[in-house]
């Protein structure tokens, strides 16, 4: 399907492995320029067909809980996209930590510098560049942040504020900007916490999917680009304030 994505200038946060790295390959294969922030050296024997592609990524170093860090970042790529920026996608988070009710301080801040304060700190920055382009934000949530699944308090709570978020930035900016959210249940990677726990305990994981997940299998990296990619191009110009999950039917709420 052609998304309509060629030659658009997209900056993408934590795109170095994962989900957000899915995300890049996506929409380099679309032919647009990806600008990456991650704080790790990407591997870019990772990129399918890097030596066609090489003129089409920019990679990007800082840590975005930190605002001045980011905003260095964000002259270069204004620069190197001709003051053009298209979409942005907001992909850092960490769900590790303890599930105590609540957390010590240290730890509830630290999670929420990363799986709030991230985006935050991104919409902020590249906000104006956002509105001249008409172009759109997509923050990367988590089905933790819709209901109870057990994951650290300190991560569902972030997660949900993120929502929230995206549901108050779609009224504020519209019609310039479309804000929309991607809510992953669980996504599998050979290196992501799920690959760990399956190395651990595979029949442990197998009940969690036969029980949990209707679909009962995990969903991959490459599923959720495809969402994100839609969700970009003008396919899903209607679409704004969203919150799309990508879970298996694993939520079980109405609504």
């Amino acid at each position: 399907m052609d998304l309509g994505l060629s030659g658009k200038h997209i900056v993408i946060t934590g795109g170095s492995k994962g989900i957000g790295l899915a995300i890049v390959n996506g929409f380099l294969q679309e032919g647009a320029f990806v600008h990456v922030i991650s704080r790790g050296i990407m591997n870019r024997e990772d990129i399918r067909d890097i030596t066609n592609y090489e003129a089409q990524i920019f990679e990007y170093h800082c840590d975005v809980t930190l605002e001045e860090e980011l905003y260095v970042v964000f002259e270069a790529i204004n620069k190197n996209a001709n003051c053009m920026i298209d979409a942005v996608v907001a992909n850092v988070g960490n769900g590790a930590g303890k599930t105590l009710p609540v957390t010590e301080k240290d730890e509830w801040d630290a999670s929420w510098n990363i799986n709030f304060n991230s985006s935050a700190n991104t919409t902020r920055i590249f906000l104006n560049a956002l509105k001249k382009s008409h172009g759109s934000l997509i923050f990367i949530s988590s089905i933790a942040g819709e209901e109870f699944i057990g994951a650290p308090t300190s991560y569902s709570v972030a997660k949900h504020a993120l929502l929230s978020f995206t549901k108050i930035l779609s009224h504020r900016l519209a019609p310039e900007v479309r804000v929309n959210a991607i809510a992953p249940g669980n996504i599998y990677s050979e290196d992501g916490t799920w690959g760990k726990k399956k190395k651990e305990n595979p029949s442990a994981v197998h009940h969690m999917l036969n029980e949990k997940v209707p679909l009962k299998r995990f969903g991959y990296p490459e599923e959720v680009a495809a969402l994100v990619l839609f969700l970009t191009s003008e396919k899903a110009s209607f679409i704004t304030g969203s919150c799309i999950n990508i879970d298996g039917g694993q939520t079980i709420r109405f609504s």
